[in-house]
């Protein structure tokens, strides 16, 4: 299928110069004089790189023949990422983390999620939108911040460092939004 640059939406998968990428966020330009444009900005499903293009309106794309699959996060190891397929176990992939980017910080052990295939063959992985993870280390929040509403950077259990209100302590249960990497709620209240 063929997609116009107004298909081009955040999560459309689609075809640029023999890749396949996904739409992280498009912007309409419109200037003086000139044929309106979109701005893209896309990430490479293969290595990772994100780029930024504008394309014009007359631009048309080759629908990423994308499908996905269940898999289980088992364990990381020296920057690779290991898998499982979740209906068969023994069917194993890595990935490293040059192609999962900051997905990284958000892989625990155990975790479902999507594989995404591109021609029968696995090349990335999409994490739920909100996980819930555990906070292992916060700084005490000081008498009298509270009234700014402020922020303080906290340790999760993967090893991540997030910016999350200054009522979170060790041992809560946070959940975040692993698309923009902020926190969202507190899940549970730690002992």
């Amino acid at each position: 299928m063929s997609l116009g640059v107004n298909d081009l939406k955040p999560k459309v998968f689609f075809v640029y110069e023999g890749q396949p990428y996904v739409v992280l966020a498009t912007h309409h330009l419109k200037m003086q004089q000139r044929r309106p444009t979109v701005q893209t900005k896309m990430r490479n499903l293969i290595n990772g790189k994100v780029l930024e293009r504008n394309f014009a309106q007359s631009d048309v794309f080759e629908e990423a023949d994308v499908s996905r699959q269940k898999v289980k996060f088992l364990y990381a190891h020296r920057g690779q990422y290991w898998f499982a397929n979740e209906n068969d176990p023994s069917k194993r992939f890595e990935l490293g983390d040059d192609i999962l980017g900051e997905a990284t910080k958000f892989l625990k052990p155990n975790t479902v999620l999507d594989a995404i295939l591109f021609n029968e063959k696995i090349i990335n992985i999409e994490l739920p939108v909100k996980m819930d993870f555990k906070v292992i280390e916060a700084p005490p929040a000081i008498k009298g911040d509270t009234a700014q509403g402020g922020v303080k950077q906290v340790k999760l259990e993967t090893g991540a460092t997030i910016n999350v209100p200054l009522f979170i302590n060790q041992d809560d249960v946070i959940r975040i939004n692993t698309e923009t990497g902020e926190y969202t709620e507190r899940v549970e209240k730690g002992k």
